[in-house]
């Protein structure tokens, strides 16, 4: 069947395809080169290739596994079910198998996390298990005591040459697909995104649908679009900020956040400047969790607006 997904299509089957810090990438190879993976929690923001590397290792030692989405299935039905089931029969390869809990941080942390650890205990010897998550600090302690951590931590003298190293990835991509693009179009999408490839991705195949990218086209949420935010901050009208709102909800909420964050000392009064930056982590950090992005948003700016006081 074919992928229609760029993020599927393109994906990396294989350690060494994948774009990581070199320290990272050398540890995950060690693990295929032995053939046995260990217990892991993989932790990091979204978008860095955890899920992507843990499929590739699974299928580079040529073992059976499977994947659970923690965010859609939480529930401890789903250990009594599907991964007792799977952990607990043989592989047909032969060898050990292993589960992938993708978005771990969302299992149930009452019920689901203590009795995963209880079952990474009881199979051991037939089941590995890899977690990834976004915070490592949702997860229980035992279970976090039974799998080796490695964070998705990114260094300042690496982040250029990841971002080169994708650029070029992006690149060949937009060859394979017969989009033609400027260069600076797609610096900017990676610079505005870094070090989110997978919404790199996304943005990149929602503006091909042109034939052609450019700078004309990628969505940034410009000065006078900001103007024009503060202004209804700063007469209260809450009417015109929910529709702006409504108006920009095509950009990614931790941009919106992080722009209003950059324009503080230009809008705010110097004295309320730092429960505003408190204002914005707060409801930055919830934008990951929430259902509806439109009422998170429009909560934070309600607050901003009533505790926060402008120029």
């Amino acid at each position: 069947m074919e992928t229609f997904l760029w993020v599927e299509k393109y994906r990396p089957t294989k350690v060494g395809d994948c774009i990581l810090p070199s320290k990272l990438k050398q540890t995950f190879q060690e693990f295929v080169d032995a053939g046995h993976i260990p217990n892991l929690i993989l932790s990091g923001s979204a978008g860095t290739g955890k899920t992507t590397i843990a499929k590739a290792m699974v299928e580079q030692i040529g073992s059976t596994w499977m994947i659970i989405n923690g965010s859609e299935e939480s529930g401890i039905d789903v250990l009594r079910t599907k991964i007792k089931n799977f952990a607990s029969t043989v592989s047909l390869e032969g060898g050990r198998k292993y589960i992938i809990l993708d978005e771990a941080d969302y299992l149930n942390p009452q019920s689901t996390q203590p009795a995963l650890r209880g079952f990474m205990e009881e199979f051991h010897k037939n089941c590995g298990f890899i977690l990834t998550c976004n915070y490592k600090n949702r997860l229980i302690a035992p279970l976090q005591s039974r799998c080796s951590n490695i964070d998705f931590q990114i260094k300042n003298g690496e982040r250029i040459k990841l971002a080169q190293a994708f650029f070029e990835r992006v690149k060949e991509i937009l060859g394979n697909e017969g989009v033609s693009f400027e260069p600076k179009a797609i610096a900017e999408l990676i610079n505005s995104y870094f070090p989110d490839w997978r919404r790199v991705l996304n943005e990149l195949q929602r503006y091909s649908s042109s034939g052609q990218i450019d700078a004309g086209i990628l969505l940034n949420i410009g000065n006078e679009n900001l103007k024009e935010l503060v202004s209804f901050l700063k007469a209260k009208e809450f009417t015109n900020v929910r529709k702006w709102i409504v108006n920009n909800l095509d950009n990614d909420p931790s941009r919106v956040y992080r722009t209003i964050y950059d324009s503080l000392y230009d809008h705010v009064d110097p004295s309320t400047i730092p429960h505003a930056v408190v204002i914005l982590s707060d409801y930055q950090y919830k934008s990951a969790f929430v259902a509806d992005q439109e009422i998170n948003m429009l909560a934070c700016m309600t607050e901003i607006m009533s505790q926060v006081k402008f120029k």
